[in-house]
């Protein structure tokens, strides 16, 4: 055990009942798309909450939202804590908002304590992790490590027809009294509280999640090139059929990359046939590929055996084949420094506790880039998550803010200063 505060539970299930009521779905579930009106109530909500704790605010170009505690030596960098708060459009109340409101609920803690840490700690709620309304996901996080805009994303129509750069205009003048932020300042380290997403920690009752790195991420675009003929009156030896050649390539696929690998994964996600009449031999069909695994080297020798397979099986199809990249994200390791400290703080509270990789990708690997990051995985119910049935049971939800806690008050006071 330690004698370090403790969480108070009850106000942090509260404060979830009453985020979750921003954007509400019928079933249960949450439905608040990045930079529009319910995003910024939750905004505002937030920026009320630690206004009245006498915290700071701030918010930088990209709308990524701090609330700073300070510290005894406020011009050490800080170690942020936070997540995000936009959803999925049927989204669960846990995907972002326990990781944010777990943070609130860390410097809550501090202030009700009066303790003095060594350097700050700040909340931050990045923009536009989701991706749901504007792509890419973690928009905001990725803006803040690059420091800058990159080109053309703020010229990104969202799924409504509406222009990033004007909703993010209005989202940034809905908190007129945050102070301006630059982005990507220093900071000491960066813990992200977050639902595991998957059905690992509940399987082995584990409460705590000790996340050593999030996996890359690479996707793939597929054509196959056929001919379009007449379904009735096509035989097999004439036929060149982009759907038959596409099935045997995806077939194979599945069959050999996540059996030999469990670290694997590969998912085919979106088909398109042309020109899909019922009675027409496809002429062409493309299909994306989501490919993922901890390391980089594996991930690229998994696209080259992609782009074999696939110009072999359309060869004796008598079709054609293209592979395209179409996104690429590396994968991260997370500080080994900062993960021990996540560690030691779930022991030290008794926690159940298990390290594991992350197969999503979070707000925390583009921070990582920047300095020391981990992350802090507490169980979700049968793995289910973008789904408006998504559920943590309270007990988890304590623990994982508990460590949070812990750790932030072991970060601050071990790497302020590193």
């Amino acid at each position: 055990m330690t004698d370090g505060p403790v969480i108070d539970g009850r106000r942090l299930l509260a404060r979830l009942d009453a985020f979750a009521a921003i954007g509400a779905t019928p079933a249960g579930g949450v439905n608040r798309p990045a930079l529009g009106d319910k995003d910024r109530a939750a905004r505002a909500l937030l920026a009320e909450l630690g206004a009245a704790r006498g915290f700071s605010v701030f918010q930088d170009a990209a709308a990524n939202l701090f609330l700073r505690r300070a510290g005894a030596d406020d011009l050490r960098p800080p170690v942020l804590i936070g997540s995000h708060l936009d959803s999925q459009p049927t989204g669960g109340r846990f995907d972002g908002a326990l990781g944010t409101l777990a943070a609130l609920e860390v410097l809550e803690t501090l202030e009700d304590r009066g303790i003095v840490t060594a350097g700050p700690i700040e909340l931050v709620a990045w923009t536009n992790e989701e991706g749901s309304r504007f792509s890419p996901g973690a928009f905001g996080s990725q803006v803040y490590a690059a420091g800058a805009f990159p080109a053309g994303w703020q010229d990104t129509v969202g799924s409504d027809g509406a222009r990033l750069a004007d909703e993010l205009a209005a989202t940034l003048a809905a908190l007129p009294a945050a102070s301006e932020r630059l982005l990507g300042g220093p900071f000491a380290g960066y813990i992200e509280l977050h639902i595991e997403q998957g059905p690992l920690l509940e399987r082995e009752g584990a409460l705590i999640g000790v996340v050593e790195g999030i996996q890359g991420t690479r996707w793939l675009e597929v054509v196959i090139e056929g001919q379009v003929a007449h379904a009735g009156t096509t035989p097999l030896a004439d036929r060149r059929d982009a759907m038959a050649v596409a099935a045997a390539l995806i077939t194979q696929l599945q069959a050999t990359v996540m059996p030999a690998d469990a670290d694997a994964r590969l998912t085919v996600g979106r088909l398109t046939l042309t020109p899909g009449a019922v009675n027409v031999i496809p002429g062409e069909v493309a299909f994306s590929i989501d490919l993922r695994h901890p390391s980089n080297a594996e991930i690229d020798r998994l696209e080259a055996e992609i782009v074999r397979l696939a110009a072999e099986i359309a060869t004796r199809g008598g079709c054609r084949a293209s592979v395209r990249r179409s996104m690429d994200i590396a994968p991260a390791r997370f500080d080994e420094r900062l993960i021990g400290i996540v560690e030691q703080a779930a022991k030290r509270r008794g926690l159940s506790n298990r390290r594991l990789f992350s197969g999503a990708f979070h707000d925390a690997l583009f921070m990582a880039r920047l300095g020391p990051a981990a992350m802090i995985f507490v169980p979700c119910r049968g793995g289910l998550s973008h789904n408006e049935a998504e559920h943590v049971e309270p007990h988890q939800v304590t623990a994982g803010a508990q460590t949070l806690c812990d750790a932030a008050l072991e970060a601050v006071a071990a790497l302020a200063t590193a």
